[in-house]
């Protein structure tokens, strides 16, 4: 990402926030797996987007309209020893060189040099309980500018969390995050029907998620979430992720699985036979999911409300419930009495960003968000049908999520995920290629 959209970002959120106040937000920590192995290292995903930078121990300080300069960085110093067994630093000169920071200091010096810039400042804008062991720090510092106050230094009188104002700039995602985010979904796209092609009854659940692995990897991406490779029975549990059974003939195999690429997921759910041929039951399922998709994402334009898209699956879902007898009754009031929860027990989407259930309001003043341009957003409705439900033998089994991921624009939407097979048709063309 160019150096000047962080610029950006930054001059956005302090034009938003109040005269006289500061914002501090913490890198992510790091996490060890086993002993004094560590988790591979995210960012957090709010300083990711004001920064760039990706390392831990790091802290960003932001002063609007401060003479020295507003943007200050806190980061962890160069040290030719730490750097041979970890890995090379940027260090203060890094910070101010290539990420643009008016200041730079060890974070060492922290609670040294983190109380001069708050004093004088009104408002705190810090997302406190996050991150308990950094809101010591924070609270420190405070309370060494209260313990100057007979001194005439003014102490803040007010917290104020930032992921108010940040979460909302990162819903609407500009035009360099959305080619990002089409990135992660072509690559994504393309693992996902290379998994069709390779899949045979016999392979283990690990041996599909491999292929994810591999393909996000060979193209320069990561995985945004553990993927889930359920087949036959697994596939009715929503966050399945053992994926360790063996894929047996006529059964299907439900994937959800996306890439992370520059720090932007794709999210894609697609459910197939695992020999290359739907049963007429699974292919009935199938067809119902499919419909409810078409009819969900029919909603997703602007003017319309956030949960339009899933009132229009639900819909579409239990009518089609009905009509196989799966469920008995009215489509109406099978909906009002939450009947068709049943089999289908989630929402139809969610905000997709650099998070995969991405930050943003769903509500504003107690109503469904307006859909608005640059919003993203997946789509993705399901049917599940586990063994011993009664009267539906002939569906046991059969859980089918269809799931992909759309971009609001001004006139409808835009499939970021387009190429990637939908129709029952599509899928066992592509199986059979």
């Amino acid at each position: 990402m160019n150096k000047q959209v962080y610029v950006k970002r930054r001059k956005q959120l302090m034009r938003m926030m109040n005269e006289s106040s500061v914002a501090i937000l913490p890198a992510a920590p790091t996490l060890i797996r086993n002993r004094d192995v560590e988790h591979g290292y995210r960012q957090d995903s709010d300083f990711m987007y004001l920064s760039g930078f990706n390392e831990p121990e790091s802290v960003i300080v932001l002063i609007p309209n401060r003479k020295q300069g507003e943007f200050v960085l806190f980061c962890r110093d160069r040290d030719p020893v730490k750097e041979t067994w970890n890995g090379r630093r940027y260090g203060m000169e890094g910070a101010v060189e290539q990420f643009g920071a008016n200041e730079a200091y060890a974070i060492d010096r922290l609670e040294e040099i983190l109380p001069g810039l708050m004093e004088s400042c009104e408002s705190v804008y810090y997302s406190i309980g996050l991150n308990p062991q950094f809101d010591r720090h924070v609270l420190k510092c405070v309370n060494d500018l209260r313990g100057m106050s007979r001194r005439g230094v003014r102490v803040p009188y007010e917290f104020v969390s930032l992921e108010y104002l940040l979460h909302d700039m990162r819903l609407y995602k500009s035009r360099e995050e959305l080619g990002m985010m089409r990135k992660a979904a072509k690559i994504s796209v393309e693992t996902h029907i290379r998994a069709m092609q390779v899949c045979r009854p016999g392979m283990y659940e690990y041996e599909l998620e491999a292929e994810f692995l591999c393909g996000f990897k060979r193209n320069g991406a990561d995985w945004a979430y553990s993927s889930i490779v359920g087949g036959g029975e697994n596939a009715c549990i929503l966050h399945y992720t053992e994926n360790n059974s063996v894929l047996k003939d006529k059964e299907l195999v439900l994937i959800d699985a996306g890439a992370e690429y520059e720090g932007y997921a794709a999210d894609i759910t697609r459910t197939f036979p695992v020999n290359g041929q739907y049963t007429p039951a699974q292919r009935e399922i199938y067809e119902i999911v499919l419909k409810a998709q078409e009819a969900a994402m029919a909603k997703v334009k602007p003017g319309n409300h956030w949960n339009d898209p899933h009132d229009a699956a639900v819909k579409t879902l239990t009518r089609g419930m009905v009509e196989i007898g799966l469920l008995k009754g009215k489509p109406s009031q099978l909906i009002k009495e939450g009947k068709y929860m049943k089999y289908y027990m989630h929402r139809t989407g969610h905000w997709l960003g650099m998070d995969v259930h991405d930050v943003g309001d769903y509500k504003v003043d107690e109503n469904w968000r307006l859909l608005e341009p640059g919003m993203v957003l997946t789509v993705e409705p399901g049917l599940y049908i586990p063994a011993g439900t009664r009267g539906a033998k002939r569906w046991w089994n059969i859980g089918v999520r269809i799931e992909d991921d759309l971009a609001v624009t001004r006139d409808g939407h835009e499939l970021l995920t387009r190429g990637l097979p939908r129709t029952a048709d599509e899928v066992e063309a592509v199986m059979a290629s």
